[in-house]
């Protein structure tokens, strides 16, 4: 019995990418060229306008004291502002609209704010191992969502047992880790399936911005969905900021005060100068496009490459993942370590995410042209 670690803590599963990160120090302590397709961090650099008002902003005494805990004002109008551009949606920056330190920190709090021990709350799985171990943190009952690839890994809600008692759904559209994508149709069946069942919603949007193809919309813009929805969006993935820590969350103004009111009383907000930053950020106009160029480069090159050696990969036009299926008498986590140990390849095994995760293994295009590259040619002859 571990007397230091509270029972949550206990809940928590085996962390799997630990005996990966074994692996990976070994092979580099060995001395071979290890090429890591397993992070999802960009390697592309922060656009150096966000970096020059960040300059700016933190040189300003008035920025040095703490920021307004929803978030300053101009940043909240900024967001709404990108949000009825990108979107047509439009926002309350006073009541609809919330900051905060990546997004990744308001999923892990929406719990505490939303539900009570014992409520039910909707998972995907596969998925963000955050959206499960939130609701265990808070007390609740995770019921898993499976996302299958013979429904394009859309959950069927009415096929979920136990769905229809839930206080809370998570979303994840484009989806990580299989990079699908859900259309405006489907996030209008999820709207109107909450509204039956008095489900609130949240969409986890992060990868909005990485798309080849139609732009994915938003659960926000379907008419109603204001009503019991919650959208988060982060800076990290669109803008290469993943290491300032800065995202929000937008939606029904409720569930946004109740997240705010849990945010009050742990954090003091994201600093002034980095808000600063991200209304730059927000305010770029042709950045995303040249981004999507780099990442289609890169994933026409691996796809390529997997193709050729006989790998079966979901296909799909969002997120800088590939969600690849392992050969026949493999598991996640055996040709993860065969690929590293043969290749000197990182991949992150599909188990991690989540039971049904099991079979496949997630690439990131988040590492250089020539390492994409050089991936590609081991790839040829793994199998």
């Amino acid at each position: 019995m571990n007397r230091t670690a509270s029972f949550r803590l206990q809940q928590l599963p085996p962390y799997l990418f630990e005996a990966i990160d074994r692996l990976k120090r070994k092979e580099r302590a060995a001395g071979r060229e290890v090429i890591d397709l397993g992070i999802g961090d960009p390697d592309l650099p922060t656009p150096p306008s966000v970096i020059e008002a960040l300059q700016r902003a933190s040189a300003e005494p008035r920025h040095h004291r703490y920021p307004p805990y929803r978030g300053t004002i101009e940043f909240r109008q900024a967001i709404a502002e990108w949000y009825a551009k990108r979107f047509g949606v439009i926002l309350d920056p006073e009541k609809e609209v919330l900051v905060l330190l990546g997004s990744k920190e308001g999923i892990a709090h929406l719990p505490l704010a939303l539900i009570n021990p014992g409520d039910a709350v909707l998972v995907p799985n596969p998925g963000y191992p955050v959206y499960k171990n939130s609701v265990m943190f808070a007390g609740g009952q995770p019921i898993d969502m499976p996302l299958t690839r013979d429904q394009h890994f859309l959950p069927n809600l009415d096929q979920v047992e136990g769905a229809s008692r839930a206080k809370l759904l998570f979303l994840n559209y484009p989806n990580n880790p299989t990079s699908a994508t859900a259309t405006v149709d489907f996030f209008s069946q999820c709207v109107k399936w909450g509204k039956r069942h008095q489900v609130m919603i949240c969409n986890d949007a992060p990868y909005s911005e990485i798309y080849f193809a139609a732009p994915p919309p938003s659960i926000l813009s379907v008419e109603g969905a204001k009503d019991c929805c919650i959208e988060f969006h982060s800076l990290s993935k669109s803008f290469n900021m993943t290491g300032w820590r800065i995202g929000f969350a937008v939606g029904n103004s409720e569930m946004i005060g109740a997240l705010a009111q849990i945010k009050e009383n742990i954090d003091s907000g994201t600093p002034t100068a980095i808000q600063e930053a991200g209304i730059a950020a927000l305010g770029l106009k042709d950045f995303s496009d040249q981004m999507r160029v780099v990442y289609r480069r890169r994933r026409e090159t691996l796809v390529s490459a997997l193709k050729e050696a006989k790998f079966q990969l979901f296909s799909s036009d969002a997120t800088f993942y590939l969600w690849v299926a392992v050969p026949d008498g493999e598991t996640s986590l055996s040709f993860t370590q065969h690929l590293l140990e043969k290749a000197g390849i990182v991949a992150t095994p599909g188990s991690g995410f989540g039971e049904k995760g099991e079979g496949y293994i997630r690439f990131s295009l988040t590492s250089s042209d020539s390492l994409i590259q050089t991936a590609a040619e081991r790839l040829a002859h793994i199998q």
